[in-house]
């Protein structure tokens, strides 16, 4: 359903075991950084309407996931630490050129919005098939519809505004992309690195 090229190697879930406090404060960050751009998407293309009225519910909800995160570092005596650096998403957004017409910058964004939460939610799932920690693993069980709902709204949005055929296109090497990259990743404990 999701269309990523490459799974995640199933022994990157030996690693977060390894430092949960870590993953969940990447976790934490990344749906700071979903909600952020929701927002962003809003004040960008404010003559969307229906793209702006699923962007503040998008909104409500990662802010929500955030502190449902939040809520389970402070239950296990952590604080939530600083942001991390995402080299997923940083080698990502390098995949299309910068410019173009204004729809052309809103389907590359929406795309790349679509691709994030595709491999959030394949993340998830292995979270939730792989994890001893029982708690986390409903949790993240819990979690996994909502980014696949969220993949599937921002690939629609790409595909409602631009040009499907070329859209389509454009995705399948954006998928083809993202799995050269992540033949260099599941190598730490964060959620797409």
């Amino acid at each position: 359903m999701l269309g990523l090229k490459l799974p995640t190697d199933p022994r990157w879930v030996n690693i977060v075991e390894k430092n949960i406090e870590e993953i969940l404060t990447d976790h934490a960050f990344c749906e700071q950084k979903a909600t952020s751009t929701a927002i962003s998407l809003i004040v960008s293309f404010p003559e969307y309407t229906e793209l702006v009225q699923e962007m503040t519910a998008l909104v409500k909800e990662e802010i929500s996931h955030f502190k449902m995160v939040h809520d389970i570092i402070i239950k296990r005596g952590w604080v939530l630490g600083r942001d991390r650096r995402d080299d997923y998403v940083i080698e990502l957004v390098k995949f299309f050129p910068k410019g173009g017409s204004r729809t052309t910058q809103l389907v590359h964004r929406l795309l790349y919005a679509a691709l994030i939460e595709a491999r959030s939610c394949e993340r998830f799932r292995l979270l939730s098939e792989e994890l001893e920690d029982k708690e986390l693993a409903t949790f993240y069980r819990n979690l996994m519809a909502s980014e696949a709902n969220h993949y599937a709204m921002f690939l629609g949005f790409a595909r409602q505004y631009g040009d499907r055929k070329e859209v389509d296109q454009k995705w399948q090497q954006l998928l083809d992309y993202e799995a050269e990259i992540m033949k260099n990743l599941s190598k730490k404990e964060t959620i797409h690195g």
